[in-house]
């Protein structure tokens, strides 16, 4: 089942629209480093398209009617979008579901130090990473401080031009005989990944002058102490703005894209459909690289009761409704596949394997050895969303990540099946997944996007 390139079939007209795809989802990148800042940029663009908050349809004490479009939101960092549907939830909903959350490195509570005149802040990674990969790049801290008094800080530093940019020390090679006989997940320890932040010392200060100088520039610039740390949540990214890659331009190089890019595909759908049949719902959660926890996670209650107070707008809602509206939905969970690698072939099965320009990417099953953790899509399903792209002349394509135990991975679609509904993941194929630096295909990213509109108006 050879899968021809999409380049290869289009025209000036579908050129054109996945130029203004891809630079829409350039500009989307730039301004969403963290999962704040995701939903933040998703909110200005929802409006933008005519969304209001559920919770000012509460205040107003107005019904939700066919048509209406609403969002709601989780401590920032998780989101949830509605248009409601002329069928209201009798037959359940269409959801697309992607994470915002990345791979990075967070800031401890306690981290500020200085060691013979340097100062560092020290982290704790976050979601699966090559820690090695981490070091001599240039940097940049994104994120919140939460005073006490409620006040909110927002920090933002290494991606404006006249920014300073921050780096994680490697040992020289001159040096490093030992540190290379190790192995690669040691190479680099956990308890190494420190921010080196300065080098000046205050002035008259001789102990810890350079810390001393931080801090002043820190309560200068922020009115922050350090021990507004304990309740700041800092991220550590890649310094510098998403990219075109490959000399055709072909390709999109930038931070964040697991999941970033099924995340805006599946928000640009969203805000372009309309007037759909059932109710369509863009998801987009937070700590999916961590395994879904917490408050703002998907195993937390937050899309289980937005959906009810929805209904309860809806003038329908009872628990049994509530039931019967999950089970009855159907859902893509909108999330990236490996992306074929001839340099790494071997941990590959050449017959399912998601290539640049082929399509998005239908993942039956993910998990690892037997299937361990997988959400195993029915084919009766399967069948089904397969007719639908055909019709809607969608490019797609099958895969599994990577060969039978070469490793796996998972995401949000078991969590959402648990109610009963049919689930299937979905995305967009990435090169060096993980990476500070990862790549995508602007044919995968259209194809997506057509994708992701013919499942909201026709599943």
């Amino acid at each position: 089942m050879e899968r021809k390139n999409a380049w290869l079939s289009y025209g000036k007209k579908e050129e054109n629209e996945l130029e203004k795809i891809c630079k829409g989802y350039l500009k989307f990148l730039d301004k969403g480093k963290t999962e704040r800042e995701c939903v933040k940029n998703t909110i200005k663009l929802a409006e933008a398209a005519g969304y209001r908050s559920l919770e000012s349809f509460e205040k107003e004490e107005k019904k939700l009617n066919a048509g209406d479009k609403v969002y709601s939101v989780c401590m920032g960092k998780t989101i949830a979008l509605f248009n409601i549907g002329e069928e209201l939830f009798d037959n359940g909903m269409n959801i697309l579901g992607a994470h915002v959350d990345s791979p990075r490195m967070d800031v401890k509570q306690n981290p500020l130090y200085e060691d013979t005149q340097l100062a560092y802040l020290d982290t704790h990674y976050y979601g699966g990473i090559k820690k090695y990969q981490w070091v001599t790049l240039p940097l940049a801290i994104h994120g919140v401080v939460a005073k006490k008094d409620g006040t909110i800080v927002e920090i933002n530093i290494g991606d404006e031009k006249d920014d300073p940019v921050f780096c994680v020390t490697d040992l020289l090679i001159h040096l490093s005989g030992e540190q290379l006989e190790k192995k690669a997940n040691k190479v680099i320890e956990g308890e190494k990944l420190d921010l080196l932040i300065g080098s000046r010392p205050v002035k008259g200060e001789e102990k810890e002058g350079v810390k001393a100088n931080i801090l002043a520039l820190l309560k200068k610039k922020y009115d922050i102490t350090e021990e507004d740390f304990m309740s700041a949540e800092l991220e550590v990214v890649t310094a510098g703005k998403a990219r075109e890659a490959g000399i055709d331009k072909s390709m999109i190089m930038a931070y964040g894209q697991d999941d970033r890019v099924c995340a805006y595909t599946s928000l640009y759908a969203m805000l372009e459909t309309e007037n759909t049949k059932k109710t369509t719902c863009c998801l987009l959660t937070d700590k999916e690289e961590i395994g879904s926890v917490g408050a703002t996670g998907m195993q937390s209650k937050f899309f289980e009761n937005t959906v009810a107070e929805v209904m309860n707008l809806c003038g329908c809602y009872n628990e049994l409704n509530l039931r019967r509206c999950l089970a009855k939905s159907s859902m893509l969970s909108s999330d990236v596949s490996a992306a074929y690698d001839p340099l790494y072939s071997s941990v590959f099965d050449k017959k399912n394997a998601a290539y640049f320009g082929k399509g998005m990417v239908f993942n039956k099953y993910t998990g690892s050895r037997g299937k361990s953790g997988s959400n195993d899509a029915n084919a009766e399903y399967v069948g089904r969303i397969r007719g639908i792209l055909d019709d809607e002349d969608v490019k797609y394509q099958t895969s599994e990540l990577g060969k039978v135990d070469a490793g796996g991975g998972g995401t949000i679609a078991y969590i959402l099946s648990l109610y009963g509904m049919d689930v299937i993941d979905c995305g967009v194929a990435v090169l060096n997944m993980h990476a500070p630096w990862e790549i995508t295909s602007k044919a995968d990213i259209y194809e997506a996007v057509k994708g992701y509109k013919a499942f909201l108006k026709k599943a």
